[in-house]
């Protein structure tokens, strides 16, 4: 046995006893599995939570008591419990526990996501609203989304002229990317092919997957020095490189704006906005702010909407009958003459209920941390201060009591229903959450997942890649901090011969 080995075991027997000496365990927790000494329910988890949670929750109902390590966890599966949770006591479980992984180059002291509700959250929660998600500066910004989406028609197109297969999430990453890039900073980050662009998804991917791992020193506070797994140290790396790209760019835009004082001169995009806010004497904020902010922009919203419009494709490619039909309602309500646009969504019932059920099926968050501000007591049961909450959304999306054959794809089951507009209200559907911590980014990402679905249909047919057939395709997930398809979809686009 090595030092290091004795070391930790060592610690993790002290705080077994500091544990144990800690007090009685609370009778009134919502029940749960016989935990093992030090290590708790570790061993249940497995490396997908959100299907070993929810085949927990059949045994132990849908209000659970799960001890990981010294933090105790309380986890929610169905869409009752969730309500009570996001929306009834939404003030006292506002809050989150802070990753460890989240904690590198102090990126949580400016984190949207990470803050705990404070005016310093909700001012940073505002300023991220109010200047790129509002309903009028998407609508500003239409001609924008417009140009990038004919740019990926562009690419997939020359693809098609040889009969080239498409990485369907990088086409959708670089769109996306360079969507927010603009918005942000007026200029495209990546080239369609370009090796930037793949580095760079791969960047955030990789981030997005440190984050999501099971971490011990998340579960174990006396670790985080050692930082056993390495998971601190490689995300320290990766969020060097894209804090270094930002301040290149806040570099270059204050030079700038110090060598052309005019203000026709200015970009009056994002970053100007929140350089503004930088400048200004009463201002909270600085450049470890701004840095954090465009990060989780830039990670989320590349992610998110890159790994839903993957998602969406590869069910349809899964389902033929569902791709003849909405292809079909393009053809109807669209034609082939017309590029599709956004004003032209609110026709396509049967795209909207295709990517409902894609983010039912496949939520970008599976799983929802919430952290108890104070004690709070649920339907008989005492949930204490400081543990942490799970909502399982991959649980309560696919729960039988709610959904008629819940594994599978059946876009219908969305036709004809008014219910289930994203807004937090239908808690049998929150694929962005509910309460005051609702992902401010999902009218964007609305946008975006149906205008770029609905012109790969409209402009392409597509059969899988290496001829096989839709039932042999991989539909497997791996999980994170969203569920990525485990083999990255590669289809061949076809021009459509539509009029």
């Amino acid at each position: 046995m090595d030092f290091f080995t004795l070391l930790v075991g060592l610690l993790l027997v002290l705080w077994s006893f500091r544990a144990w000496f800690s007090g009685a365990r609370n009778e009134r927790l919502p029940p749960g599995p016989v935990s093992l000494p030090i290590v708790g329910n570790l061993f249940k988890i497995g490396n997908k939570p959100n299907e070993s949670l929810a085949q927990l929750a059949k045994t132990y109902g849908p209000l659970m008591t799960l001890k990981l390590g010294c933090l105790t966890n309380i986890v929610v599966s169905s869409a009752t419990m969730a309500k009570e949770v996001l929306q009834t006591h939404d003030q006292a479980f506002a809050g989150r526990i802070i990753r460890d992984s989240i904690r590198v180059l102090n990126h949580h002291q400016g984190s949207i996501i990470w803050l705990p509700p404070s005016s310093r959250w909700r001012n940073l929660r505002k300023l991220c609203k109010y200047q790129i998600f509002t309903a009028q500066k998407l609508d500003a910004n239409e001609s924008l989304r417009r140009q990038k989406v004919r740019e990926l028609l562009d690419h997939v197109s020359e693809s098609a002229q040889v009969g080239r297969a498409v990485d369907i999430g990088q086409a959708a990453f670089t769109t996306t990317l360079n969507l927010l890039s603009n918005t942000i900073f007026s200029v495209d980050l990546v080239g369609p092919d370009s090796e930037t662009g793949q580095e760079f998804k791969a960047l955030v991917w990789r981030m997005v997957e440190e984050v999501g791992k099971t971490n011990l020193s998340d579960f174990f506070p006396i670790l985080r020095p050692l930082d056993p797994q390495g998971i601190r140290r490689r995300m320290t790396i990766y969020a060097r490189r894209i804090y270094k790209l930002f301040d290149e760019m806040i570099d270059q835009r204050l030079y700038s704006r110090g060598s052309l004082p005019s203000p026709s001169t200015r970009n009056n995009d994002l970053l100007d906005v929140l350089l503004d806010h930088f400048h200004d004497s009463t201002s909270e904020f600085g450049r470890p702010d701004i840095k954090a902010l465009l990060a989780e922009i830039f990670v989320a919203g590349t992610d998110t909407t890159s790994t839903t419009l993957e998602w969406a494709l590869a069910e349809l490619l899964h389902n033929p009958d569902s791709m003849a039909k909405v292809q079909s309602e393009l053809q109807e309500n669209v034609g082939g003459g017309k590029q599709v646009e956004e004003t032209d969504v609110a026709r396509l019932p049967y795209l909207q209920a295709v990517v409902k059920e894609t983010l039912r099926l496949h939520p970008p968050i599976s799983v929802v941390p919430r952290k108890a501000e104070t004690e709070v007591e649920i339907c008989g049961f005492t949930i204490p201060k400081d543990a942490q909450v799970l909502v399982n959304l991959w649980a309560i999306f696919r729960d039988p009591g709610i959904w008629t054959n819940p594994v599978a794809f059946v876009p219908e089951r969305f036709l004809g229903s008014s219910r289930f507009d994203f807004r937090g209200q239908d808690f049998e559907l929150i694929p962005f959450g509910a309460g005051r911590r609702i992902c401010p980014g999902m009218p964007f990402a609305l946008r975006m997942v149906h205008l770029m679905l609905a012109s790969l249909l409209q402009s392409f047919d597509w059969k899988i890649e290496d001829g096989r057939s839709p039932k042999d395709m991989d539909m497997t997930d791996k999980f994170g901090t969203s569920l990525h398809k485990a083999l990255p979809l590669s289809a061949i686009p076809i021009e459509a011969r539509r009029s």
